[in-house]
């Protein structure tokens, strides 16, 4: 991944054979007059994960492990709920922030259009709400989710 620091007027460019786009420097809405805004990675990732899970053929984010971690922690009373940056992993810069993001799909969806959906979903979110630019967004799809499997089941009410 890579940080390229923007300038007043200056293009944006990361990563090989991307075309360079004029673009209006975003750092300047992020330094003022007034004092500098800065924007805590905890924001972004929530951003992102709401952006994430907003696009249709996104059944969960994260892997195995830290959905059966979660799911555990929700069921005690006095949680703070669902983590919805579950799955998000970002850095951010001065004026820009990379997102990597894992997902488990629902069966049946084509695969490269809802990781297309979600790049331009979350880097859209990111830009709009914080002025930062999004250098990349990488997306990682960890598993698929079968209709019918026990994560669909109701639980037994006895035991």
């Amino acid at each position: 991944m890579t940080q390229t620091a923007v300038t007043s007027g200056e293009k944006a460019v990361s990563g090989a054979n991307r075309n360079v786009e004029s673009m209006p420097a975003r750092q300047d809405r992020l330094n003022t007059e007034e004092g500098r805004i800065s924007v805590a990675e905890g924001v972004v990732q929530k951003i992102a994960g709401v952006a994430c899970r907003e696009v249709a053929g996104v059944h969960a984010m994260g892997t195995s492990g830290t959905r059966a971690f979660n799911a555990l922690r929700e069921r005690i009373p006095g949680s703070a709920g669902p983590n919805v940056a579950q799955g998000v992993g970002v850095e951010v810069g001065e004026s820009e922030a990379a997102v990597d993001l894992q997902i488990v799909v629902e069966y049946g969806v084509s695969i490269a259009e809802v990781g297309r959906s979600i790049q331009r979903n979350v880097k859209q979110s990111i830009e709009r709400m914080t002025s930062l630019s999004v250098v990349e967004v990488n997306v990682s799809v960890d598993d698929v989710y079968l209709p019918g499997t026990e994560e669909d089941q109701p639980e037994s009410r006895v035991s």
